[in-house]
């Protein structure tokens, strides 16, 4: 078993709610992680391919996903996504804190693959961090280039041709309250990884090891749960629109996605 950060639990819990407004079909995930998205979908009835560029978190995805992997509902790619092959084999393409680690001519090309690997009329899903006004150590030590606003959303998806279907603000206020306890913790924890190039503090990034921030006692399930963190989920819900979340949530529609022909899925936004 497994204690998850409260910020995690929430972002998840958000995630649960909006993919069930989405027929369950093949998805297409980048930098994965520990798993716990790739979890998620799994149990909602997806299959797919995620792609991961860390050894380690490959391995530790095989082991995780071992029963899925063997009967052919999951693959995990080691490598870049951008050198993925495949054109129009997805119906969800998905990623979590990845786009922020990407040079701008970069994010261009993700979103560019994106549309590539989508069908018609899938849907992209990402989870990014937001408020650069709160720009902290963790933003170093993870590598990251950027944090997004809802208007630096928009101009990113319209510049690639994409168009947004729908952004949230999540976590706020919680992980507004535990900020200063969190960048504490990380610098204590991780600062040594600061002399390291940045290539490998992206790529360490998915897989974190911080007492109290990334790794709790197993007592503290008790607490940090789906039951016990519903009020909380429902906070974040009324402060969707905070301008001073930190973590941002959006679905796009890739260029020219109209609606699909006969026998293709269709999706609405709601």
């Amino acid at each position: 078993m497994v204690v998850l950060p409260p910020g995690t639990i929430l972002q998840l819990m958000y995630l649960r709610e909006r993919l069930r407004s989405l027929p369950a079909g093949v998805f297409v995930e980048i930098g994965p992680g520990a798993g716990e998205i790739t979890r998620l979908l799994l149990e909602l009835g997806w299959r797919g391919r995620a792609f991961e560029l860390s050894a380690s978190t490959v391995e530790h995805l095989q082991r995780r996903f071992a029963t899925e992997v063997a009967d052919g509902r999951l693959v995990i790619e080691h490598g870049s996504y951008f050198d993925a092959q495949g054109h129009g084999e997805a119906d969800l393409v998905i990623s979590c804190m990845v786009l922020e680690h990407f040079a701008d001519a970069d994010q261009a090309a993700f979103m560019a693959a994106a549309a590539h690997h989508l069908r018609p009329g899938g849907l992209m899903v990402g989870i990014v961090p937001g408020s650069p006004e709160h720009w902290g150590v963790e933003d170093d030590i993870a590598g990251h280039q950027r944090r997004y606003t809802r208007s630096s959303l928009r101009a990113l998806t319209k510049a690639s041709g994409w168009s947004v279907a729908h952004v949230a603000g999540l976590t706020y206020p919680v992980s507004n309250w535990l900020l200063p306890l969190s960048n504490l913790l990380v610098g204590k924890q991780e600062r040594s990884k600061l002399r390291l190039p940045q290539s490998e503090r992206t790529e360490q990034s998915g897989m974190r090891d911080v007492v109290f921030k990334t790794r709790f006692p197993l007592v503290l399930a008790l607490l940090l749960n789906k039951v016990t963190m519903w009020p909380l989920h429902a906070l974040q819900k009324l402060f969707a629109g905070s301008a001073n979340a930190l973590v941002l949530y959006f679905e796009a529609l890739p260029p020219a996605a109209s609606q699909p022909t006969q026998g293709e899925r269709a999706w609405t936004p709601s």
